[in-house]
């Protein structure tokens, strides 16, 4: 073929690729990314990989913790309701949350970022949360990677991925000598978060509401934009109760709800007591209603109001809940650590009162 040019044959861009429309993208991150540089970063975005000296940042016998995630079909709402802007702190709020549940700070994060045909402006916007994120907490943002692949997306759609890289000093690991009497802490959520949204659009198409309509539990607000709430950010208030040596475990409340993900910190001959109702957000009533989701499943897909769950010794409630209160976050009594005779698990007084 003869191309308008001169030239013979076809191009990159011919095939779906647009390589200018990814170096116009590098250079919107790079200012992004610049922002977010803390001590130990070595270089800066562009190179082959993303150099950090753990020793620079502070640390002297570190131990370094990994976590990756992504955000989920959340995605779909984001590119339905054109919201780009908070999904990447959704996407830095699920990998640093598990981060620092392990007694780690974290240094550095990476991203993947796909689509099918690259949109510089609406990728720029994503990655603007993605730096908003990082710069919340304290982490750089190192680099990153941008897929453009014709033909394995829909028109407009993307996808997302988060890697973050943390450390903690040997020996200060968590969980740490949980034990029956231990005190459990609620750190709230800001709403949905990143999990369970699979169910929640089978909601909303189950009662024919429009993401642009009026949000039921929310006033002044359209059910799209209080979906898209981003993910809490837990490290300032998990670390300040680390570094002072009054947290003995800590859990992110994601996909599998309080009983899911509580258990799995923690250890053998011990289980958690859930005895003291907290208020559920509007929110997860409307789902629940709406979509007539039980109790059970409401509690075993959603956070249902707790972001983050913390075990603290009965002697240290009290510092616990002052130093939390100091980090703006107010906490709530949820119940205490049991003996079992089982394997670790959650029990919640009638689970169905807090949904009446």
């Amino acid at each position: 073929m003869t191309r308008s040019d001169g030239r013979n044959g076809v191009t990159y861009r011919d095939s779906g690729v647009d390589i200018e429309a990814g170096d116009e993208l590098v250079d919107r991150i790079k200012p992004l990314a610049k922002a977010t540089a803390r001590a130990g970063v070595i270089g800066g975005i562009g190179g082959f990989g993303a150099l950090f000296d753990p020793k620079a940042a502070g640390f002297v016998d570190p131990v370094l913790v990994a976590t990756t995630d992504g955000v989920g079909t959340k995605l779909r709402l984001a590119i339905d309701t054109g919201i780009h802007d908070t999904v990447g702190i959704d996407l830095v709020a699920m990998c640093v949350n598990d981060l620092v549940v392990q007694g780690a700070e974290p240094l550095f994060f990476l991203d993947y970022f796909a689509t099918g045909k690259l949109d510089p402006a609406i990728a720029a916007r994503v990655i603007a949360g993605i730096a908003e994120g990082c710069h919340q907490v304290g982490c750089a943002l190192t680099g990153g990677e941008t897929a453009e692949m014709p033909g394995m997306y829909g028109s407009g759609d993307y996808d997302l991925a988060g890697f973050a890289v943390g450390a903690a000093e040997r020996g200060t690991l968590l969980p740490d000598r949980v034990a029956p009497g231990d005190i459990l802490l609620g750190l709230p959520s800001s709403g949905v978060h990143s999990n369970g949204f699979s169910l929640v659009r089978r909601i909303i198409d189950s009662v024919g509401i429009k993401l642009d309509d009026a949000a039921p539990f929310s006033r002044g607000q359209t059910l799209g934009a209080a979906l898209m709430v981003p993910t809490a950010l837990y490290v300032h208030p998990v670390l300040a109760l680390a570094r002072a040596g009054v947290l003995r475990a800590a859990a992110h409340i994601t996909g599998g709800g309080l009983p899911g993900n509580l258990p799995r910190v923690l250890p053998e001959g011990c289980a958690a007591l859930i005895d003291q109702p907290w208020a559920i957000p509007p929110v997860f009533g409307w789902l629940a209603g709406a979509g007539g989701v039980s109790s059970t499943e409401m509690l075993r897909v959603f956070n249902c109001g707790i972001g983050m769950v913390l075990v603290v010794r009965e002697t240290d409630c009290d510092h616990a809940i002052k130093l939390l209160l100091g980090q703006g976050v107010a906490p709530c009594h949820l119940g205490r650590v049991i003996p079992t005779d089982g394997p670790a698990a959650v029990h919640i007084t009638d689970p169905d009162a807090l949904f009446a």
